[in-house]
């Protein structure tokens, strides 16, 4: 029997799920090859957890796999349903929407490959309510179990991508690889990412997730630049949990944007890129971001540029998001990281900056800003700064905000490479209320 023709000769009888989503999923770390491949192994797995099956196969003849997983998950597997992708590889062709799951178990053992036509790609990416942002894939639902059992894999195939923009940052219509919209108490893990077109991920109005076991690659083949590659990015969303992340990218590892509540991140390792980002924020004209509760432990950052940085546009409007903007309100609060690992940081382990601006306007109008910052606790942090930095934190915080107030520093042993003395330089501009360290004045062309 060919495998193409296995679909169609799986029973359309949709069964009772399970109560509990958590209990009900099964692991399947000690599957083989053949029982990946095996239609009756699925079935009776399938059967015993009371789940239709659906076996969804790449095209024999190379034609497009996208829309087919979205007819599948938007038709016969929407609900209630068993989801093995056993292929080696499915080429991405179109971009796909698939919003509407429930009480689904999807299992990836092959490589989803988009295709590399950027044109193509820049006519169709869908937006994700932000800047400029794009997707070519909207995912959601409601107790979703995805797992890549560390071998499936989305591929974007990002060369093309960091060919084509030369270094330029968010340019319109550059999609990111998965936009997980709407997705609501579910989990994911075990999954790869490598070479993502821009951003590898953002979650947009989801609550109650749970994304553990990834692996990111974004390293591009040729040492162009990989600007834009963020890990993942959070929008309107809550209760967003990463465990066991390691992450190589050209930006963010991970950022916090507008509207992002209860973040939590532990026992990642990040490469290159920036480190964690709180923002950027306040980028909107009168309209108001928060950010309140992130929590990160036991993270190692290798060659990144900071430990973590706060992000805010000026108070006044200059130009239009993506790369222009301002002119927003609100806060961050509860930001705690802690047992924090730096080798060869490029930068500073801590930066607050306010006059955010990619038109000709950074570094201005920076007292302007009315985004507040409190409450940052900075605990544990360890390691080392390339020799020639000299900074512990570079906190250039907005008058017009009431300056950054409750920072709290302990066990802070972050050295230069070359020494063993701890970097003790803290520049703070309208700091307020500091525990665990001295404020000093920027030096002279730093501020």
């Amino acid at each position: 029997m060919r495998l193409s023709a296995l679909f169609a000769l799986l029973p359309a009888v949709a069964f009772a799920a399970g109560s509990n989503f958590e209990e009900d999923f099964f692991d399947l770390e000690t599957f083989d090859n053949a029982q990946v491949s095996s239609l009756s192994h699925w079935q009776n797995i399938a059967n015993q957890h009371r789940r239709h099956l659906c076996l969804i196969l790449p095209k024999s003849n190379g034609g497009d796999d996208a829309a087919n997983i979205a007819d599948h998950l938007n038709g016969p597997c929407r609900r209630d349903s068993l989801v093995v992708l056993p292929g080696q590889t499915y080429n991405m062709s179109t971009n796909i929407n698939t919003t509407n799951l429930d009480n689904v178990q999807i299992h990836l053992f092959g490589r989803l490959l988009w295709t590399p036509d950027v044109d193509y790609w820049l006519s169709v990416s869908m937006p994700i309510d932000f800047q400029n942002q794009s997707t070519v894939w909207y995912f959601g639902g409601n107790n979703v179990h995805w797992d890549g059992h560390g071998v499936g894999t989305l591929d974007g195939n990002g060369q093309v991508w960091y060919d084509w923009a030369n270094g330029r940052g968010n340019l319109p219509h550059r999609p990111m690889m998965i936009n997980w919209r709407g997705l609501n108490n579910s989990v994911v893990r075990r999954q790869r990412f490598v070479q993502s077109q821009m951003w590898t991920m953002a979650t947009t109005y989801s609550n109650n997730i749970l994304f553990e076991d990834f692996y990111i690659n974004n390293t591009a083949n040729n040492g162009q630049s990989t600007l834009n590659t963020d890990g993942i990015d959070t929008i309107w969303s809550n209760n967003v949990t990463l465990r066991r992340w390691d992450v190589t990218c050209g930006d963010d590892h991970v950022a916090l944007k507008r509207n992002s509540t209860n973040i939590y991140v532990y026992d990642a390792v990040f490469r290159r890129g920036q480190g964690f980002a709180i923002g950027s924020l306040a980028q909107y004209n009168g309209e108001t971001d928060i950010v309140d509760t992130f929590y990160a432990r036991n993270i190692t950052l290798s060659d990144t540029t900071y430990a973590i940085y706060f992000k805010t546009w000026g108070g006044r409007q200059q130009g239009f998001p993506p790369n222009g903007g301002g002119g927003g309100l609100g806060y961050a609060t509860n930001i705690t990281i802690e047992d924090i690992v730096l080798d060869r940081g490029r930068n500073t382990p801590i930066w607050v900056w306010q006059c955010e601006n990619y038109e000709g306007q950074a570094g201005k109008d920076c007292d302007s800003s009315q985004f507040s910052f409190n409450n940052l606790n900075f605990r544990r942090l360890s390691g080392t700064m390339n020799d020639g930095v000299v900074a512990a934190a570079k906190l250039r915080c907005s008058s017009a905000a009431g300056g950054c107030s409750g920072l709290t520093v302990e066990d802070f042993s972050v050295t230069n490479v070359s020494n063993d003395t701890v970097l003790s330089d803290w520049w703070c501009h309208n700091v307020n209320g500091e525990e665990g360290f001295a404020c000093e004045d920027f030096p002279p062309g730093e501020l």
